[in-house]
């Protein structure tokens, strides 16, 4: 069995070691590297190449976001999943636009990290339950999504926003004053026109688009 090949990037050498041992206790995966700052991590990428990065994002000499994105830009395959702390909801943005595929508090328990690591293999983005969940409490309804980049229908945004607070087809339908297979057409639409696999792929696009106040 091909096992998943991780870096490391965080300025904490405790954090890193005690991450790295945890990993290296599941069977598919293998912590090939790690980085003290965004600097060490791209000269790290001269010699391998994982499948996943685990990225803090305040760093000294380079910070995450800088770090992420001249790592995507000279690698576009590369999985980027950045470790966050509360209060560090302002770089989401960047860090979304840098190019990261995830968000991991970094107090999250092993088998969140790993779920992280598998979602994000398999070409989905991951927000950890947390983090999502103060996303979501930070909803704007009264943002004007940016029309001209969504190719979106006005109840497809309305659709949309509804997701970004967390509530199901059914709840949806309710608030809309719609039936929930109607909903469910929207949302199949969503994930589709937005090129999403789940509901953290579309949060992110809703982020990106600044449909959601961080």
């Amino acid at each position: 069995m091909n096992k998943i090949k991780i870096i490391l990037v965080d300025d904490h050498a405790l954090f890193r070691n005690g991450l790295r041992i945890l990993l290296n206790t599941i069977p598919n995966i293998e912590v090939i590297g790690e980085s003290g700052n965004g600097k060490q991590f791209l000269e790290l990428l001269e010699l391998k190449i994982p499948d996943i990065v685990l990225m803090d994002i305040n760093m000294p000499v380079m910070d995450g976001i800088e770090a992420t994105q001249l790592a995507t830009e000279k690698y576009p395959n590369l999985r980027i999943i950045a470790l966050s702390m509360f209060g560090e909801e302002d770089y989401y943005y960047k860090m979304i636009n840098a190019g990261v595929k995830g968000f991991l508090l970094k107090n999250s328990e092993i088998n969140e990290v790993v779920e992280a690591i598998n979602q994000v293999m398999q070409g989905a983005s991951f927000f950890s339950q947390e983090l999502l969940y103060n996303v979501i409490k930070n909803f704007n309804p009264h943002k004007e999504v940016e029309a001209e980049l969504t190719n979106l229908s006005k109840r497809e945004v309305q659709v949309l926003e509804e997701i970004c607070k967390g509530l199901s087809n059914q709840e949806i339908a309710d608030s809309l004053f719609i039936s929930k297979r109607t909903v469910d057409k929207h949302r199949a639409n969503l994930l589709s026109k937005t090129n999403s696999k789940n509901t953290a792929n579309l949060i992110m696009f809703a982020i990106k688009n600044k449909l959601i106040a961080i």
